[in-house]
């Protein structure tokens, strides 16, 4: 995908997440305080707004502006990860002229580091984290596929990292404080990351118009 394709994408995964924060609401009211869905659906105005306002030069720059735009209106624990994911995951494409199978892991596995160094979380912990790992470990064996192959691959993966978030005690955030009460019930923000690589994976099966 060129640059005008990967701008194009993003713009449907923000338009899909807006559309999720009924779903994204209710998972948080339950393990949270239940604002992650508001605040997802800010940030992605914001990023929508932002992607049709602006040709952006490069396939590096989409992420890094996605990202930025997403921390500059969000605020919160959740502006901070998922901006700084789409953030230092567009730095680690520097250079790149595609978005293709090969960019996945390495837009994925810089992102997932930035979130853990910036909040100290690790897998296991029923955190967003926990959804992109086990996207990112099939983004690795699946890198020589086409990206259509690949991104379809991902998106079961960061699903099947949902449900197993279903069976882990929350050790952060404000899920934290429910214990084992927190147990059966997926983690909001790793929903929201199962969100993003689906819509990136229906985008690219549908050959949606960019």
């Amino acid at each position: 995908m060129n640059t005008a394709q990967t701008q194009a994408l993003m713009l449907y995964v923000a338009k899909q997440v807006v559309a999720s924060e009924p779903l994204l609401t209710e998972a948080d009211l339950v393990i949270g305080d239940g604002d992650h869905g508001i605040g997802m659906e800010r940030g992605f105005l914001a990023v929508i707004e932002m992607l049709e306002k602006e040709q952006l030069a490069s396939v590096d720059k989409v992420f890094i502006k996605v990202g930025s735009t997403m921390m500059a209106s969000m605020g919160g624990a959740s502006g901070a990860i998922f901006g700084s994911f789409f953030r230092a995951g567009g730095k680690a494409l520097k250079g790149t002229s595609d978005f293709d199978a090969k960019s996945l892991p390495v837009l994925i596995e810089a992102g997932l580091q930035s979130v853990m160094d910036r909040g100290g979380a690790s897998p296991g912990d029923k955190t967003m984290i926990d959804a992109a790992d086990m996207a990112l470990q099939m983004s690795k064996t699946t890198s020589n596929e086409s990206l259509e192959s690949a991104l379809s691959k991902v998106a079961e993966a960061a699903k099947q990292g949902v449900e197993a978030t279903k069976s882990m005690i929350a050790t952060t955030g404000k899920a934290k404080t429910l214990g084992e009460r927190s147990l059966g019930h997926p983690d909001p923000g790793a929903i929201t990351t199962a969100i993003i690589f689906k819509s990136m994976a229906d985008f690219v099966k549908q050959g949606v118009a960019v």
